[in-house]
């Protein structure tokens, strides 16, 4: 940073300090727009949440993947088993026999899906796109966090100007009150000309101290959005990524926002969504097949008369075919929404691809018209300072009337304070055109 602007920046400490902005135990910090970007990545609590559900989207991709891998299954009770009575078939000659009481069973049971119809491989690619979609609202995020961002530094950065122009005009306004003084003393003047001035310097003064109530209600709302620190003041810097000019051409801007858009690559991810989910409601009116092995080790042996205290194992491996019937009048219904979705998200990428179109024009448009609003702003504050010249001579002359010199000032005061404006503008509109091309 200069040493020019190394001073500015120690003379608007001075005025905060004055007029209330930085009490004693904040911190100051020049920072730049980067700065602040940096700080918002690591920080900000909206990118945070995003990025904890970009993790929870990656976690559901390995859980859709374990989801190929076998099913293994195991159980063990220990069981009383109660006396037996035993009786003709009407009834008669009951006799009670006692079995082995201590009762145990053992299972261990395995299976693995070799075909669901797509239904594993559709839940897979699914949670990838969900995972895929996740990682598309962080970026999203981050770029409006930016934006933000970029609103709060440029206001920032305006109001910093247009304090200096408010001090410009007290000093000058003080300067003027001590000439008339002057001139009053030498019978030239009246005391109704200082009294104007006056006015005029406590008008000056109150546009200051709303300036100063601006900055620091802009400077609360950045540091909330960089998660930072309340009790610290961020001062701007001149050093901005770089100097806006009208080039390059819309076409460059709309080949960005093709390539980049987050929006349309959203919606193109919600087509590709949609399609996946019909295969995995066409999937659900597939059969399914899978290959299975059991073990069982039960006891006692109950199937004499009386139960023996004998312990069987019996084991079998196979494999099952298996296929849901209803699915053939009920299933149908849920392919036919799952169809009519997939349309509408490829229309509604189609809608999503044509408003992007519309505001990269819209927002290069504005561009352009802040470099027309830029140079009238200039040429204003020329013609507005020409006159205050020629106020002030003519009023130096006695050709000229305070009321004539209050208002050239106020003309020249409103003309440097939309020139300060302008400037930002045309910054501002600069990054709002990267942000909506996606490459901010």
């Amino acid at each position: 940073m200069s040493k020019k602007r190394n001073l500015a920046v120690a003379a608007f400490l001075a005025m905060m300090s004055m007029s209330g902005m930085v009490c004693a135990q904040s911190r100051q910090l020049v920072l730049s727009l980067n700065d602040l970007f940096a700080k918002a990545d690591k920080n900000n609590t909206s990118i945070k949440s995003f990025q904890s559900a970009v993790s929870e989207a990656e976690a559901g991709v390995k859980a859709a993947n374990a989801e190929r891998l076998p099913d293994v299954t195991t159980s063990l009770s220990v069981s009383y088993l109660g006396n037996s009575t035993i009786m003709d078939g009407n009834f008669s000659n009951a006799f009670c026999a006692k079995p082995p009481h201590f009762g145990t069973n053992f299972a261990l049971q395995a299976s693995w899906a070799l075909y669901t119809g797509g239904a594993l491989t559709s839940a897979v690619n699914l949670a990838k796109l969900n995972a895929e979609m996740a990682k598309l609202d962080a970026v999203d995020n981050r770029k409006r966090v930016r934006i933000l961002i970029t609103g709060y530094y440029l206001q920032l950065h305006n109001l910093y100007n247009q304090e200096k122009v408010f001090d410009e005009n007290i000093k000058l306004t003080q300067t003027l009150i001590d000439q008339t003084r002057k001139r009053q003393d030498e019978g030239v003047a009246l005391r109704n000309d200082i009294t104007r001035y006056e006015l005029q310097l406590e008008a000056l003064k109150l546009g200051k101290t709303q300036v100063n109530s601006k900055y620091m209600i802009i400077n609360h709302q950045l540091l909330t959005a960089l998660g930072e620190d309340e009790n610290m003041v961020i001062l701007t810097t001149d050093a901005f990524d770089v100097t806006p000019d009208r080039d390059p051409s819309e076409a460059f801007w709309q080949n960005e926002a093709k390539m980049n858009s987050l929006a349309i690559q959203k919606s193109a991810l919600g087509v590709r969504m949609s399609k996946q989910n019909v295969k995995m409601q066409k999937s659900a009116s597939m059969p399914s097949v899978a290959v299975f092995a059991e073990d069982h080790l039960d006891g006692p042996y109950i199937y004499d008369i009386p139960p023996k205290d004998l312990r069987i194992n019996n084991w079998v491996v196979g494999i099952g075919v298996k296929y849901n019937i209803s699915s053939m009048w009920k299933n149908n219904r849920k392919v036919r929404q799952a169809e009519l979705a997939s349309q509408t998200a490829t229309e509604r990428h189609d809608d999503v691809s044509e408003n992007i179109e519309n505001a990269v024009q819209a927002a290069y448009t504005d561009y352009l018209t802040t470099f027309t609003e830029l140079e009238t702003s200039k040429k204003q504050v020329e013609l507005a300072s020409q006159n205050y010249d020629v106020v002030s001579n003519r009023y130096s002359n006695g050709l000229a009337l305070v009321t004539d010199m209050v208002d050239a000032q106020n003309q020249r005061l409103d003309a440097q304070l939309k020139l300060v404006s302008s400037r930002i503008n045309v910054l501002y509109s600069y990054y709002n055109l990267k942000y909506i091309a996606g490459n901010l």
